[in-house]
């Protein structure tokens, strides 16, 4: 205390300090600067992304390190008690330098999942729940890191949270198990991202993301469609790009009674076919093919042209440059659309 009241009276005590922190910091943020100039420029030459994570994520805390030195460095030179330079100056230097450090970890693992995740065989696939627990796990691993060096017992806090943890659980049960759903449904594989979906409950789209809470489902429409991961695991889903993103589709053509059988599928067969050349999305492979189904209507044969597609979304617009190219080619070939007809019979010998 006599320290502190001797630094007020002659603030003269505080120019060597200071002087100390201000040239610390210059030169820690000048070598700071040279250093993530040279990474700037290495990664802009050789496009390296692991570089340009590090290069972000060491823009902030290099800062902050660079303070913490400077600080460092003034206390242990200026007139101050051994408690302050040798005890409670470094511990608190110390855990913001870990603090720092943790927050540094958490950025890089996140954008290294990010970057690198769907790149690693048998990997999750990469969404805001895997990065989410990403970092949580360097968070959990700079939380112990810091509790080590305050010299805290890991111990009696566990048990703590064991046994406040069953009553977070029960509080907590709907979150849990939307947590614990999500994590199953980014394991199982069963739906990822990108895939079409369709639900027994009529909603669809591709999987945008999955979240620790949610799913979201990006429609045809450019519409999101948020679906609670708890809800998402215990209903029926179609997944349209599995097994194989291929899929088969159909389009129905009637002709009239009088058309020949043999023709029309030929030219059904051969528009398809052709078709697969120029039309995005329509496959070769496996070959087209036409079929007399369902056959025998009211007023037309009815025929069923089957091919098949590169992905689910692609169905309309094939069906659609299909159709125009089956009208015209009819028109070409002499054979008519059909309309409906009725035949009405009068019976004039009964009275009326």
């Amino acid at each position: 205390m006599q320290t502190f009241r001797a630094l007020a009276h002659e603030p003269r005590l505080l120019i060597a300090p200071g002087i100390v922190l201000v040239a610390t910091f210059a030169i820690a943020y000048l070598v700071r600067s040279l250093i993530l100039r040279g990474l700037r420029a290495w990664v802009k030459r050789t496009g390296s992304r692991p570089g340009h994570v590090l290069c972000v994520a060491l823009s902030g805390p290099t800062t902050i390190w660079a303070l913490i030195l400077s600080v460092h460095l003034a206390i242990q030179s200026a007139p101050l008690p051994p408690i302050v330079t040798d005890k409670y100056a470094p511990r608190i230097l110390i855990a913001l330098w870990i603090a720092s450090f943790t927050l540094m970890a958490m950025r890089t693992a996140g954008d290294l999942v990010r970057a690198y995740g769907s790149q690693i065989p048998g990997a999750l696939p990469v969404t805001t729940l895997t990065t989410t627990l990403a970092e949580l796990t360097a968070l959990v691993l700079g939380l112990l890191l810091l509790l080590s060096a305050e010299d805290v017992h890991v111990t009696p806090i566990l048990t703590a949270l064991g046994v406040g943890g069953l009553a977070v659980a029960l509080a907590m049960q709907d979150t849990l198990s939307n947590l614990f759903a999500g994590f199953y449904i980014a394991v199982a594989g069963q739906m990822r991202l990108n895939d079409y979906i369709k639900l027994s409950s009529g909603e669809e789209g591709y999987v945008s993301d999955i979240g620790w809470r949610s799913t979201a489902i990006r429609s045809l429409g450019n519409n999101l469609v948020i679906v609670p991961n708890s809800k998402l695991a215990q209903t029926i889903v179609t997944n349209y790009h599995l097994p194989v993103q291929r899929m088969s589709s159909s389009l129905q053509v009637n002709v009239p009674y009088d058309a020949d059988p043999d023709q029309v599928e030929g030219l059904l067969v051969e528009i398809a076919t052709a078709g697969a050349k120029d039309i995005p999305g329509l496959l070769a492979e496996p070959a087209p093919s036409a079929s007399l189904d369902p056959g025998f209507g009211e007023s037309s044969l009815g025929f069923t042209l089957n091919y098949q597609i590169a992905e689910f979304s692609q169905q309309y617009g094939i069906r659609h440059q299909l159709r125009k190219r089956i009208l015209r080619r009819l028109r070409e070939e002499g054979i008519a659309v059909p309309y409906p007809t009725r035949e009405i019979h009068l019976d004039r010998d009964r009275p009326a």
